[in-house]
């Protein structure tokens, strides 16, 4: 039988427990990285980079948060 604190603590962090029940079957963790290769136009880089400068995150991630509020 769970505790109410238990429970509290299950429900605070369920996405780091499903995240490692999903490791358990693939052993892939979803906020791992992995590098590709990507061609983009000199123009979409340049407007990145501005991007970049004015935030000061990288590249990568400004493009995952894009990606991310697209889905």
């Amino acid at each position: 039988m769970q505790s109410d604190k238990d429970k509290k603590i299950l429900e605070k962090y369920k996405k780091v427990f499903d995240a490692l029940k999903n490791y358990d079957k693939t052993g892939k963790l979803p906020f791992q990285r992995k590098r590709i290769d990507l061609t983009l136009s000199v123009e979409t880089i340049d407007k990145l980079k501005k991007i970049r400068e004015k935030t000061g995150k990288p590249i990568s991630r400004i493009i995952e948060e894009k990606i991310i509020t697209l889905s």
